[in-house]
């Protein structure tokens, strides 16, 4: 209930209202909230107020927007370590989610001098380029593009994508994976990652870069990969020690 007598100002008394209802499952992932109009009349405060609530829930990462349609619940964040070099499908089946893909583009070309230089390969080497959609739960998390060169994968399927990448690269060729450097950033969805991930135009993501290495003496390139996770269903966790 929001107390205008109250020395805590009304927009808060609402957050945390609400906030409240999230955390008691009352308000539960993927519903629709009450329209800034309808908290406003309900309890006769101005709509500006409301706002002002559910842009903090909303920077929070409990509420999501779409555009048209309103805004609603947002579902449990994943949690990523930063420290380990895994896969989707591992995380994901670590936490009880069943992973899942969808590739939408597998071709074979040549490496433009960007990705031969990160992949340290010869000018127009022959590398796969490999777009998929991952789902947690068959909810769309992240899009990927993966750049590997074929010298390394052979005869790289689109079914062993479909499956596992890492554990074709780690059982069918019986490749070690020793590392990666990887940097994330913020960054506005494009047209690719709006289409695929559900998300409105101008919204930010996480935007992951990897570049990942064989354990053998040259430390040799595997992949470079582009990650772009939704922001309101992606944390990730680094322990640092000092």
């Amino acid at each position: 209930m929001i107390n205008k007598n109250s020395p805590l100002p009304i927009y808060y008394q609402l957050e945390e209202e609400i906030r409240l209802l999230i955390q008691t499952k009352k308000l539960k992932p993927g519903e629709l909230l009450p329209s800034e109009r309808e908290y406003a009349e309900r309890y006769n405060i101005s709509r500006m107020t409301v706002r002002q609530a559910i842009n903090n829930l909303a920077s929070d990462g409990l509420l999501y927007r779409q555009k048209g349609r309103g805004t609603f619940i947002s579902d449990k964040k994943f949690e990523q370590d930063l420290q380990g070099l895994t896969s989707f499908s591992e995380d994901m089946r670590e936490r009880g989610l069943t992973p899942s893909n969808k590739v939408i583009s597998f071709k074979l070309l040549d490496a433009n001098e960007r990705i031969a230089e990160i992949l340290r390969l010869d000018k127009n080497e022959k590398v796969f380029e490999i777009k998929r959609i991952r789902y947690a739960n068959e909810s769309p998390v992240a899009v990927e593009t993966i750049y590997t060169p074929k010298r390394l994968v052979g005869n790289l399927t689109q079914e062993n994508v479909e499956e596992s990448f890492y554990h074709y690269i780690e059982t069918n060729l019986n490749l070690n994976i020793a590392y990666g450097d990887q940097m994330i950033e913020s960054v506005l969805a494009n047209a690719f990652e709006i289409e695929n991930l559900n998300v409105n135009d101008g919204e930010p993501i996480l935007l992951m870069q990897r570049t990942s290495y064989l354990s053998d003496e040259s430390a040799t390139p595997l992949e470079y990969v582009k990650s772009a996770y939704r922001a309101d269903k992606y944390k990730f966790k680094l322990q640092m020690r000092r």
